[in-house]
């Protein structure tokens, strides 16, 4: 006999449906697996022979045949295992109902028949929404992210025994329900506050100004200033996240299998900090069939990366197209992939070697060549794509022992938002959401300066030695320090504070 189940997999960041054929017929005993299913998919074949036996249910010794449609599509992952034991028991009799066309099965088998949760469920239930499923059969662990979508039957199963029992209708499983109002809210409560930086009043200043436009940033600075303290707390102060980018980050985390457990949604933008031996593959997405990066799983959120000149010059210039372009592209023998990548860059360097370059009380012991080049390691193309530099000094024991009540993130956040709210006014219907995301053609549009600023930015120009690249990202800081001021137009006070923002395009 024949059967059909339907069930699902992934191709990115996005999901298809997978149709499950089973045909058992005469012949000596034997169980093929087709349609370019990785290991996982073809060891199913012991978890499914054992689960259906354990599970109560008789397995047939005849001429088994699986097909996973489309055929020509590399499948990877345990989530097969229960639609191909289903299809086994509908194709034996064993298993009848009307809801089985209408259905989509996901989980991977235990050998006792329990359901174990899968990862990727988010991106594939929107899928199944959008090719009109109504109903989706899961383990109960993924019941919490597979209910955020609406519009779709979440049944969560602990056993196949279940899954069969309700099909056959002698036991219902009992419909999945979530609170997606309660699910998605604007969770500001971190452990960690703008308000525990003590001092560093410029440096603030700067990641505001960042998290507004959002730009990417680089500190300079000795160790122990605090310029990682400071990066860790610019999530508390970005933009409340919209439901739909939730939506998209939560997408990329399940696929990647980092989402935390009992978590539907996530509702914080992400904060990730890869060590500086990381590789190019790890930073921006890789595998067989490949899996995101961390420029990816920061997307919408930021991406730290700290001792910069430490990485490897490879990975870094592998940044340079998703910090331009919001997506990264990896191309493998069986599939080529675009992840979103559209965060917010921040990055930390030594000033020199020793360190101590820039410490007025402490002794560099760096030549001027060494300075050179050891900053000489962060690429220029690179630079071209950060629009903030700032100079972290460390702070005096005065200012950490003062009991003066520091900004709170809360506070702060409030600016960001307003500020935001501005550009998304201004650039409706253009695709871009910042004044970082700005073309060439659009500062000539919306970063016009009048024959005051002109002189100064020229005069800057000369007399500071800055490069050509220097001048848009002044601009486009400008434009963003005039919005946070509400001003319509940019002055001289916001031309000014852009262009001490270059300090690393100084010849």
């Amino acid at each position: 006999m024949l059967s059909k189940i339907k069930s699902l997999a992934l191709m990115g960041i996005d999901g298809y449906v997978v149709l499950v054929e089973t045909d058992i017929s005469n012949g000596l005993p034997s169980f093929d697996m087709v349609g370019l299913g990785d290991t996982a998919v073809k060891e199913s074949k012991e978890r499914v022979r054992a689960a259906i036996k354990n599970a109560g249910f008789k397995f047939h010794v005849n001429r088994i045949t699986v097909n996973l449609a489309p055929a020509d599509k590399k499948k990877e992952g345990s989530a097969f295992d229960l639609p191909i034991a289903l299809g086994i028991l509908a194709a034996t009799g064993q298993l009848k109902g009307d809801d089985i066309g209408k259905s989509a099965f996901l989980g991977e088998l235990s050998l006792d028949g329990g359901i174990k949760p899968v990862k990727g469920i988010l991106p594939m239930t929107i899928s199944a929404k959008e090719n009109g499923i109504k109903n989706i059969f899961l383990p109960v662990e993924n019941a919490d992210e597979a209910a955020v979508v609406s519009d779709i039957n979440i049944y969560p199963a602990k056993s196949i025994k279940d899954v069969v029992n309700h099909l056959n209708g002698i036991e219902r499983i009992e419909r999945y329900f979530a609170d997606r109002e309660n699910i998605f809210k604007y969770d500001i409560s971190y452990d960690i506050d703008f308000s525990d930086v003590k001092g560093q009043q410029a440096v603030k200043r700067a990641l505001e100004v960042a998290a507004s436009g959002g730009h990417n940033l680089i500190m300079i600075g000795g160790p122990g200033c605090g310029k990682t303290m400071i990066a860790r707390r610019l999530p508390t102060i970005l933009p409340s996240m919209t439901f739909e980018e939730a939506l998209e980050v939560t997408k990329i985390h399940s696929i990647a299998g980092v989402l935390p457990e009992k978590t539907a949604l996530i509702t914080q933008r992400p904060f990730r900090a890869p060590h500086y031996t990381i590789s190019s593959a790890s930073l921006t997405g890789g595998g067989r069939i490949p899996k995101p990066g961390e420029i990816s799983l920061a997307h919408y959120g930021v991406l730290f990366l700290d001792e910069l000149p430490e990485f490897n010059r490879n990975a870094l210039e592998v940044l340079r197209q998703p910090l331009e372009d919001g997506v990264v592209t990896i191309s493998r023998v069986n599939a080529t992939l675009t992840y979103p990548a559209r965060a917010t860059l921040i990055c930390a360097a030594n000033p020199c070697k020793c360190g101590n370059y820039l410490e007025p009380s402490k002794e560099c012991t760096c030549t001027p060549k060494q300075i050179q080049q050891y900053l000489g390691k962060i690429s220029g193309p690179l630079l071209d794509r950060i629009d903030l530099h700032i100079e972290v000094s460390s702070i005096s024991y005065k200012e950490l022992d003062s009991k003066e009540e520091s900004e709170k993130s809360q506070d702060i956040r409030k600016r960001v938002n307003r500020t935001r709210k501005i550009q998304q006014e201004r650039y409706q219907g253009l695709n871009i959401y910042s004044n970082a995301e700005l073309s060439p053609s659009m500062i000539k549009k919306y970063c016009k300066l009048d024959d005051k600023c002109k002189s100064i930015l020229e005069n800057a120009f000369e007399r500071l030695g800055l490069s050509a690249r220097a001048h848009g990202r002044i601009l486009k800081v400008a434009r963003t320090i005039a919005d946070m001021e509400e001003s319509k137009n940019i002055k001289t006070n916001h031309l000014l504070e852009a262009i001490q923002y270059r300090s690393l395009d100084r010849k």
